[in-house]
């Protein structure tokens, strides 16, 4: 694998974990100044956050291509892929702990000096994705019909959704594994290996659906039949990226009960955090849907611009999560206290000029969404509590990623049921007491508050701070 460790030289680009004798100055600045290394930091977040960011748009866009191709066929194929395209991707978020939780447990060896540990510990995350990949795949293929049904597929649209759905399944073993191995490579402080392998992904996946699709005449089955070879290729050359790590530190690659057990915990919290975001956006979609179509038709598009952002913000919170693993795993409070500062300012330096754009492109990329002036009027006025949210939601990402860095999943779990608890009545009273669209967004906006205010409650007490290459 890439990255640094004590025997094996790091990859171009890729930080040397510290070893445990030389974390005096780790993370704190000058030795003779004591001021913060800003520099030094900055380098460490761009070098893993920059890479990261690329991953994480690559990776939405496996969908837009489908969605670009099998648009052509019909407009009952487009919402059978819409249908089954939410549900998969409703199933790779529950599923996302496996690169978080392995990112933290990996950085912690790392800093630990441990790199065999660390890469063995990959290897137990990867076993996990595998054995619960099997029993997913096979509910994914008999309830295929009803997910669909549930999930509001229209009488034309659902043997569309169903075909996608059931050939997709044969890709979900693929697609834990990408996760789990994502996670293991930035816990070794590699992110530029993900994104080369998600950008090969998506050119592939796209290739092979215009050939699938068209070429060979499958229609939307060519289209799932394309994601999934890509996705196996993806999960092929993680596969060897694992095994070669794997023979250069030593470690087996044989499953360890007691090594996936601990990954399954870990993950645990994590699930429940996941579960809890979820229901604020499908709440929040809910509530739209109550409030008429153009009010649903501008929530769905603010939404969407809202959920890019995040990817940018999500790109410094995956740097938090390897940095701040290999500090604690060092024993290095002092740096990872320094880290997270700079992160934290970071995060709201992106979230000030974020909200920024978003206020001064209206009127280049409104028009490119909707031309209803009513829709239009809409989210003009929804996307300004957008960007005045971004500031707050800069730091919110940053601390979500430190946290889970920290091996903090536990509380991130409480936060979140206790956003989600904040948040539904908020969302709910909407539509009673008549306060539309922008009274939607005025709640998402308070729950980004409580968040950060959630987050921030437990940055100050230093309870997060556990050294050791395990979080006891």
């Amino acid at each position: 694998m890439t990255g640094g460790g004590s025997t094996t030289p790091p990859a171009r680009g890729v930080p040397r974990a510290p070893d445990r004798q030389d974390t005096g100055h780790q993370g704190t600045g000058h030795p003779d100044t004591g001021r913060p290394d800003r520099r030094r930091h900055d380098r460490e977040i761009l070098t893993l956050a920059v890479p990261a960011f690329g991953a994480l748009v690559a990776e939405p866009l496996f969908l837009l291509g489908d969605s670009a191709i099998v648009g052509h066929l019909g407009t009952a194929q487009l919402a059978g892929l819409g249908v089954a395209g939410t549900a998969l991707s409703t199933l790779a978020g529950i599923f996302v702990f496996l690169a978080y939780a392995t990112t933290a447990a990996v950085a912690r060896r790392v800093g630990a000096g441990d790199r065999r540990a660390a890469v063995q510990q990959g290897i137990d995350g990867v076993w996990l994705a595998l054995l619960l990949a099997v029993p997913v795949a096979l509910l994914a293929v008999l309830l295929a019909p009803q997910v669909a049904a549930l999930l509001g597929s229209s009488a034309t649209a659902a043997p569309y959704a169903v075909t996608y759905l059931r050939i997709s399944a044969l890709g979900i073993p693929a697609m834990l594994m990408v996760l789990a191995v994502t996670g293991v490579l930035r816990g070794l402080q590699d992110t530029r290996t993900p994104l080369l392998v998600a950008v090969g992904g998506f050119t592939a996946n796209l290739g092979l659906n215009l050939v699938l699709v068209y070429g060979a005449h499958l229609g939307v089955a060519g289209s799932a039949w394309g994601t999934v070879l890509a996705q196996s290729a993806m999960a092929a050359c993680y596969l060897a990226v694992v095994v070669r790590g794997a023979r250069r530190e030593g470690a087996a690659l044989r499953p360890d009960r007691a090594g996936i057990r601990a990954c399954a915990r870990a993950g645990g919290p994590l699930v429940i955090r996941t579960l809890s975001l979820r229901a604020v956006l499908v709440l929040a979609m809910a509530v739209a849907a109550r409030l008429g179509d153009r009010e649903v038709a501008a929530h769905q598009i603010a939404m969407a611009l809202w959920s890019f952002l995040a990817f940018a913000l999500d790109a410094i919170a995956i740097a938090g999560q390897a940095i701040i693993g290999r500090y604690l795993g060092a024993g290095d409070e002092a740096g990872a206290r320094a880290a997270t500062r700079r992160m934290v300012e970071w995060g709201l330096g992106s979230g000030v000029l974020l909200g920024l754009l978003v206020v001064l492109a209206r009127p280049l990329y409104i028009p490119l969404f909707t031309a209803d002036p009513a829709v239009r009027a809409q989210l003009s006025a929804v996307l300004l509590l957008v960007a005045l949210t971004q500031p707050a939601s800069g730091p919110v990402f940053v601390l979500d990623g430190v946290l889970m860095g920290a091996g903090d999943g536990g509380y991130l779990a409480w936060a979140m049921l206790g956003t989600l608890v904040a948040f539904a009545p908020l969302a709910l009273a909407v539509p009673a007491f008549g306060w539309g669209l922008a009274g939607l967004w005025w709640a998402l906006n308070a729950f980004i508050l409580v968040r950060c205010a959630f987050l921030f409650g437990r940055l100050r007490t230093g309870r997060w701070l556990v050294t050791g290459a395990v979080r006891a």
